[in-house]
Formats: C-alpha cells, structure tokens, sequence
C-alpha cells in the first residue's frame, strides 16, 4: 500500500514486515543502501558490494543514478549520504534474487505511473475520441479510392497514428506483449565500432566539440548489457529484444556530455543494419 504526501511515497510489503519512505523526484524512486538493505533482506554491506560491482562494470552510471541527499542523524548532525535510483534498486534486486524485489518493483511501477501521470494534461475522454476518429478516418482510407496520392499518403500517417496511440496504452496498462522476434546468431556492436560512428556522426552534423564526449565507462556497459548471459540462457533472447534495450541503455546512461539521443538512435540504427535487420525481405523498412 501507499500514502502520498507531497513528494514522499509509503511502501509496505504485503506481509506487513517491511515499511519504508519512499522518495519520489525526477520521474524516479530513490532509497539508500541501507533501505535497499531493509528491502532486499540483506546487510548493507552486501548491498553496497553490488552497487560497487554494478558501477565497476559499466552496467549504470553514478552520474545517471546516485544523488546526494542531506538528512539529520539520531545525534543532531546533518549528514549527506548517498541516494539511488529505481534503476540501481532494480539492478540490485536482480542480484540478490529476492521475491521482495519483485514485489516492490511492481508497486514502484505503479507509483511512478501515477505520480507522472498527475502532470498529464490531456482529458482521457478526449483521448479516446480522438482515437475513435482517426480510427474511422482511417477506415474510410481503406475502403474508398480517394482522389490524390497526397490525400491518401495523409490518411495512413493518420491511421500509423491510431496504432502508436494504441501501443503507448498498451505499454502504459502492461499489455505489450514480446512477439514475432528473430532468434539465432546476433553480431555486437564494439565499442571501437560505436566511436567510429560517433565521429562521423561528429563530422556530418558538424557537432560541437563536446559532441560524443564521453562522461563516464558506460558505453561500453551498454554496448556489452545486451548480449549478458545468466544461468547459460540470454537476457534478451532475440534480435528485436537487444535492439530496444541497446536503445534503452544508451539514452538512459547519457553517456555523453552532448549528442545521446542522436548518438542512441544511430547506434541502435546500426545495430539493426549490422544484423539485416532493418529492412524486410522486400526491401521495406522496418521501423516507421
């Protein structure tokens, strides 16, 4: 369950044993090690370790996922100790394999769900007969030869438009569902590969010096997260999989001082190409 007070979130596990306060800020949940260590049922000790761990191998950035948060101790004093994100917490959870790990990311999932949505100005009903709209509109494209090739061209962005909105509610109600991927051999992109592509990248939008700049190791983190093993089976079993969460990394990490998304897209871009994967048989692209 949770109480909401201000910017402060209440989480108990169902069985009532764990209760902690829980920070809501930047469209993110932050505790410390020490909550992560009430969470997970471990010693603080332990869970420090796999923050260390975490950081040494580039998985997550400190930069990207540790604030500083003043708090006065038992004694008086003020102390500035060290916060983590949903990031780390999930990171860590997956480490100790705790069933309380689950648990709190589901209830995080929701909390952070409600917590972004409060700022979402767009009436729900006006959502929904927007998409009734396009949805017949688009209808209308399919079934009656309209006069103009611009005309029609028009209605199908339309009508793409109807499938991105459906997708996002998907994705917002939990029922995207992992389907028609490609399973078998897939070629990595090195990091000597992915700074090739980033000069010229550099060279073609004629990019600032700090452009590409790298602010931290977790390129390479990155680049390596999608093709980890755990237990001898693959964390992200097919070709699509990898491909959405090199993306995901790459712009979450913010690896660079200028240049990560434009630098995500084109890696994630290459990744597909590198692998015959961004066109379809008949020469058509893939992704819109």
């Amino acid at each position: 369950m949770n109480q909401r007070n201000d910017e402060v979130a209440i989480y108990r596990t169902p069985d009532g044993v764990v209760t902690l306060e829980v920070r809501l800020e930047k469209e993110t949940i932050w505790l410390d090690a020490h909550q992560m260590g009430t969470l997970f049922e471990r010693d603080r000790s332990v869970i420090v370790r796999h923050i260390r761990n975490i950081y040494k191998t580039g998985e997550l950035s400190a930069g990207s996922t540790c604030a500083k948060n003043a708090q006065v101790a038992a004694d008086g004093k003020i102390r500035t100790m060290d916060i983590y994100t949903l990031d780390m917490i999930i990171y860590v959870g997956y480490r100790v394999n705790s069933k309380r790990g689950t648990e709190f990311r589901i209830w995080a999932t929701n909390v952070l769900r409600d917590h972004i949505i409060r700022g979402y100005t767009v009436n729900d009903s006006r959502h929904k007969e927007l998409n009734q709209a396009i949805r017949l509109i688009a209808d209308v494209a399919e079934r009656k030869a309209l006069t103009g090739d611009e005309a029609t061209a028009l209605l199908r962005v339309v009508a793409d438009y109807s499938y991105a909105l459906d997708l996002l509610d998907d994705y917002d109600h939990e029922r995207v569902r992992v389907r028609d991927t490609s399973v078998g051999p897939v070629s990595a992109v090195t990091y000597e590969e992915a700074i090739r592509i980033i000069d010229r990248l550099r060279q073609q939008f004629g990019a600032s010096d700090v452009f590409g700049l790298e602010k931290d190791k977790s390129l390479g983190g990155s680049l390596a997260n999608i093709m980890q093993t755990f237990d001898g089976k693959e964390l992200y079993p097919s070709l699509e999989e990898k491909a959405a969460n090199l993306l995901y990394f790459l712009v979450k990490n913010h690896s660079f001082v200028d240049g990560n998304k434009r630098i995500a897209a084109a890696l994630f871009l290459w990744f597909l190409e590198k692998n015959n994967a961004l066109y379809s048989g008949d020469g058509k692209k893939r992704i819109s």
